[in-house]
């Protein structure tokens, strides 16, 4: 299945703008009464919460769910490759188009390898600093994989194969940008955009009240934003863009553009933006991003971000971030409130989402670092690859030294420095401030042992006082 995906995926993106809440109109009051699309894919989103709002007002409630039961459309959600990494805070995005997908729809994901060199002000209170070319290739390229991955592992450990899956096009807008000069762009495009309009968006207004202003460069974006679904919708039949509720402003554009060009209906369709604990928006520029790389996180740390959410929000991120039924939703919840101290739901909230980004692999390591860090697991330390082992302990140093004959406990600590030299080291050991492997030592001149200070894969784990790890990775002689 990953093989079909890998084939059936190519390379691309786009992003996003702003808000205004007076035009658009809010799902929830709208679905739940419209005969047309109870029961229906729209409907169930709704209910999850993963939309949040839908434009244009006049076909929220008929046209669009009746586009959506005529048979297989095109939904598209752009990303903008501004990092070498999606984050948390883009997932949901994701998975509003697997669930579109498999309801049997087509899902195109832009990747915004042009836009991210123009940098959207929606939401930033001053000018990204500029992206080179190559940086907006390299963070393309890696985002792709990662996109590519997750759809993967949708298709592998959540479809049930009881209806066909629509197909999933991964694509860069910089592909069919290249080759336009800026005069005929703003000659042949530019003239269906009004400038009253494009002031009043949100994102502009918020910009244009600050002290720094706004560049001509950011100004435009909501052109390019624009003229990506127009182009999508000519070349892909694309009616529906997907995106983040802050996008609002740049997917109007997107609406009007087609509309004008072509006569063309387009709809947009919105997601609740994620916040932290404490209400701030999850991502890059908040500074609090989880990672869905797993060189910039780990999968055990994803695991144990979604593991220690507060209770409060358990429930929501089940019907967010998982594919559960609503019904098994209620049952965790109510196995929770029965007995909270098992955090059945928590666990089963991490294992979902893990699995999702990093496959049945990551989660498998997820728990054998959970049981390695918090339980104490000698068993789990075994098992533990050198990967897992850095990725647990990142600020640890990673030795790898010479195993020679007669290596007591206090060598190995003087070694890789886990330890002052002289007496004061030695007082250390002896007075229980050493563990190995989670036992405490406390005989300095004691060798080494196998399968007790070396594990049967080689390593060591040295932890001094209760935060200073150090692992030791023994080679033979």
């Amino acid at each position: 299945m990953a093989t079909s995906i890998a084939r059936s995926c190519r390379y691309v993106s786009r992003h996003r703008s702003c808000i205004l809440p007076s035009l658009c109109l809010t799902l929830r009051s709208t679905f739940h009464c419209s005969t047309t699309v109870h029961n229906g894919l729209l409907f169930t989103l709704n209910k999850r919460g993963v939309l949040k709002d839908s434009f244009p007002e006049s076909s929220a409630q008929d046209q669009l769910p009746r586009l959506l039961k005529s048979g297989a459309q095109t939904v598209y959600c752009g990303f903008d490759p501004t990092a070498d990494s999606l984050h948390v805070g883009n997932l949901l995005a994701i998975i509003g188009l697997l669930h579109f997908r498999s309801a049997g729809h087509h899902v195109l994901a832009v990747l915004g390898g042009a836009t991210a060199q123009i940098g959207d002000p929606s939401g930033k209170t001053s000018e990204r600093e500029r992206l080179s070319p190559d940086a907006a290739e390299a963070n393309t390229r890696s985002i792709r994989e990662s996109i590519q991955t997750i759809f993967s592992n949708h298709e592998m450990y959540f479809h049930d194969g009881s209806r066909k899956l629509g197909t999933v096009t991964v694509l860069n807008n910089l592909s069919w940008y290249k080759d336009w000069g800026v005069v005929q762009f703003l000659s042949e495009v530019g003239r269906h955009f009004r400038m009253g309009t494009m002031l009043s968006r949100h994102s502009v207004q918020s910009r244009l009240k600050s002290e720094d202003g706004m560049s001509l460069t950011e100004f435009t974006y909501q052109v390019f934003q624009a003229y990506d679904f127009h182009h999508l919708n000519q070349i892909y039949g694309c009616k529906i863009q997907l995106g983040g509720n802050d996008q609002l402003g740049n997917m109007m554009s997107g609406h009007e553009f087609i509309h004008k060009a072509s006569g063309d209906e387009a709809y947009g369709l919105t997601i609740p933006l994620v916040t932290s604990s404490v209400g701030d928006k999850l991502g890059k520029t908040a500074g609090n991003a989880v990672w869905l790389n797993r060189d910039k996180t780990s999968p055990f740390e994803l695991y144990q971000y979604f593991l220690r959410q507060p209770d409060a929000s358990v429930g929501q991120y089940l019907r967010l971030f998982t594919f559960l039924p609503l019904a098994e939703v209620e049952r965790l919840m109510e196995q929770q409130t029965e007995d909270p101290s098992k955090r059945l739901a928590h666990k089963r909230l991490a294992a979902e989402v893990t699995k999702l980004v990093h496959g049945k692999e990551g989660l498998e390591s997820a728990k054998r670092c959970t049981n390695a860090l918090y339980h104490s697991s000698v068993q789990a330390l075994e098992e533990m690859s050198d990967e897992e082992l850095q990725e647990l302990f990142r600020e640890a140093p990673f030795h790898e030294m010479l195993l020679e004959p007669g290596t007591t406990v206090i060598d190995a600590c003087r070694k890789v420095n886990a330890i002052p030299e002289g007496p004061r080291g030695y007082q250390m050991v002896s007075e229980g401030a050493v563990w190995i492997n989670h036992k405490r030592t406390e005989k300095p001149e004691q060798v080494l042992i196998p399968k007790l200070h070396i594990l049967s894969n080689g390593l060591s784990l040295l932890r001094v006082g209760k935060k200073n790890f150090y692992i030791i990775k023994w080679l033979s002689l």
